[in-house]
């Protein structure tokens, strides 16, 4: 009871503040903040925490505002960069920690991949993945990408039936992922949908070459395009998906003598990957570039491994696990400390024999 009159009489201040705020907010007279009307600092000290306080949660958001925060990439930043001649740079996320990373690495745009649902949730292809999972991973990608410009997927069955289907998804992309923008593979078969969706102010990237949601269809991870007639179907399906109203394309698992061609022959940026350096810009799968993944694992060829986070992180998870087994942690430096003298009169407590 003593502790609930003591909180009752901390709040009368800030009661009695709140109640002549709101009055003087009916008047139009509201002008300054509630803090300002609280003389008394130690009640403010008390109830608001300090941007400097020391966080004693083990949960702690991962978000921060850049000191030095870029530009917002646009469209017209991305068609800046293609006139220059300047490689657009690509890279997949698909979690709030990726995109962060991404973000903070200077990515011009960011895909949320259909591959997602391997590196993700663990399954074997992108044709698994549904429209319910990919809007909560744009969602979470959203929130990281402050400057990057986002892309989606979409999911298998989401858009091939009909251009009308293909719209309702983009708009599910946009309205509920957050995503500026949507990729969706085909060529000129999926001229008519990309036409209706672009036409809906839905800025759209085509995706031809290696196509992995028809991976069935094409006979597996094959390479696009090494024949006269193969490479002159990837051309006719550029042509297509450029004049449906797309405005950039990816183009995968082509040779690069191919996909520079068709990038000359274009007037939207081509993305490669494993496409060669002719192409616009790059993209690659976080995971496989950062190298988050066990050893063993195949990689494409295309794929250049950068870093091992794998590594890094096994063994930091290896060291945790050896280090409290051994009781090394968590050693002082990481505990709380209490005053000697509490701490004696709790053991004087709680060693009283029972009454």
């Amino acid at each position: 009871m003593g502790y609930s009159r003591a909180a009752a009489q901390l709040m009368l201040p800030l009661r009695s503040a709140s109640r002549s705020l709101v009055s003087r907010s009916t008047h139009g007279a509201m002008s300054r903040p509630l803090l300002a009307v609280v003389n008394d600092s130690s009640i403010s000290r008390g109830l608001l925490p300090h941007a400097h306080a020391v966080r004693h949660s083990s949960h702690s958001p991962m978000g921060a505002t850049p000191t030095n925060p870029r530009k917002k990439v646009t469209l017209q930043t991305l068609r800046n960069l293609h006139k220059k001649g300047e490689p657009i740079t690509m890279l997949t996320a698909h979690d709030f920690p990726s995109g962060h990373i991404a973000e903070a690495a200077g990515m011009e745009m960011i895909l949320v991949g259909d591959s997602l649902a391997m590196v993700a949730l663990g399954m074997e292809d992108t044709s698994e993945v549904v429209m319910e999972e990919m809007l909560l991973h744009c969602r979470s990608v959203a929130r990281a990408a402050k400057s990057a410009f986002t892309i989606a997927d979409l999911p298998m069955g989401s858009y091939e039936v009909s251009p009308e289907q293909g719209l309702q998804s983009a708009i599910r992309i946009i309205k509920e992922g957050r995503m500026q923008g949507i990729k969706l593979e085909g060529g000129e078969e999926m001229a008519p949908t990309i036409k209706r969706i672009t036409q809906a102010g839905i800025p759209v990237v085509g995706h031809i070459g290696l196509t992995p949601q028809r991976q069935n269809a094409l006979g597996g991870f094959r390479v696009q395009g090494k024949s006269t007639a193969g490479a002159l179907k990837l051309l006719k399906d550029a042509m297509a998906v450029q004049e449906a109203g797309a405005f950039m394309m990816v183009l995968e698992a082509v040779p690069a003598e191919i996909a520079a061609i068709i990038t000359k022959k274009l007037r939207v940026p081509t993305i490669g990957i494993g496409a060669g350096n002719g192409c616009s810009g790059q993209v690659l799968v976080q995971i496989d570039m950062t190298g988050n993944f066990p050893p063993g694992r195949f990689l494409p060829k295309f794929v250049k491994k950068y870093a091992d986070v794998w590594g890094e992180a096994f063994r930091g998870i290896q060291q945790y696990r050896e280090d409290v087994k051994s009781r090394a942690y968590p050693s002082e430096e990481y505990t709380y400390p209490i005053p000697q003298e509490e701490l004696a009169e709790f053991k004087k407590i709680v060693d009283k024999p029972d009454q």
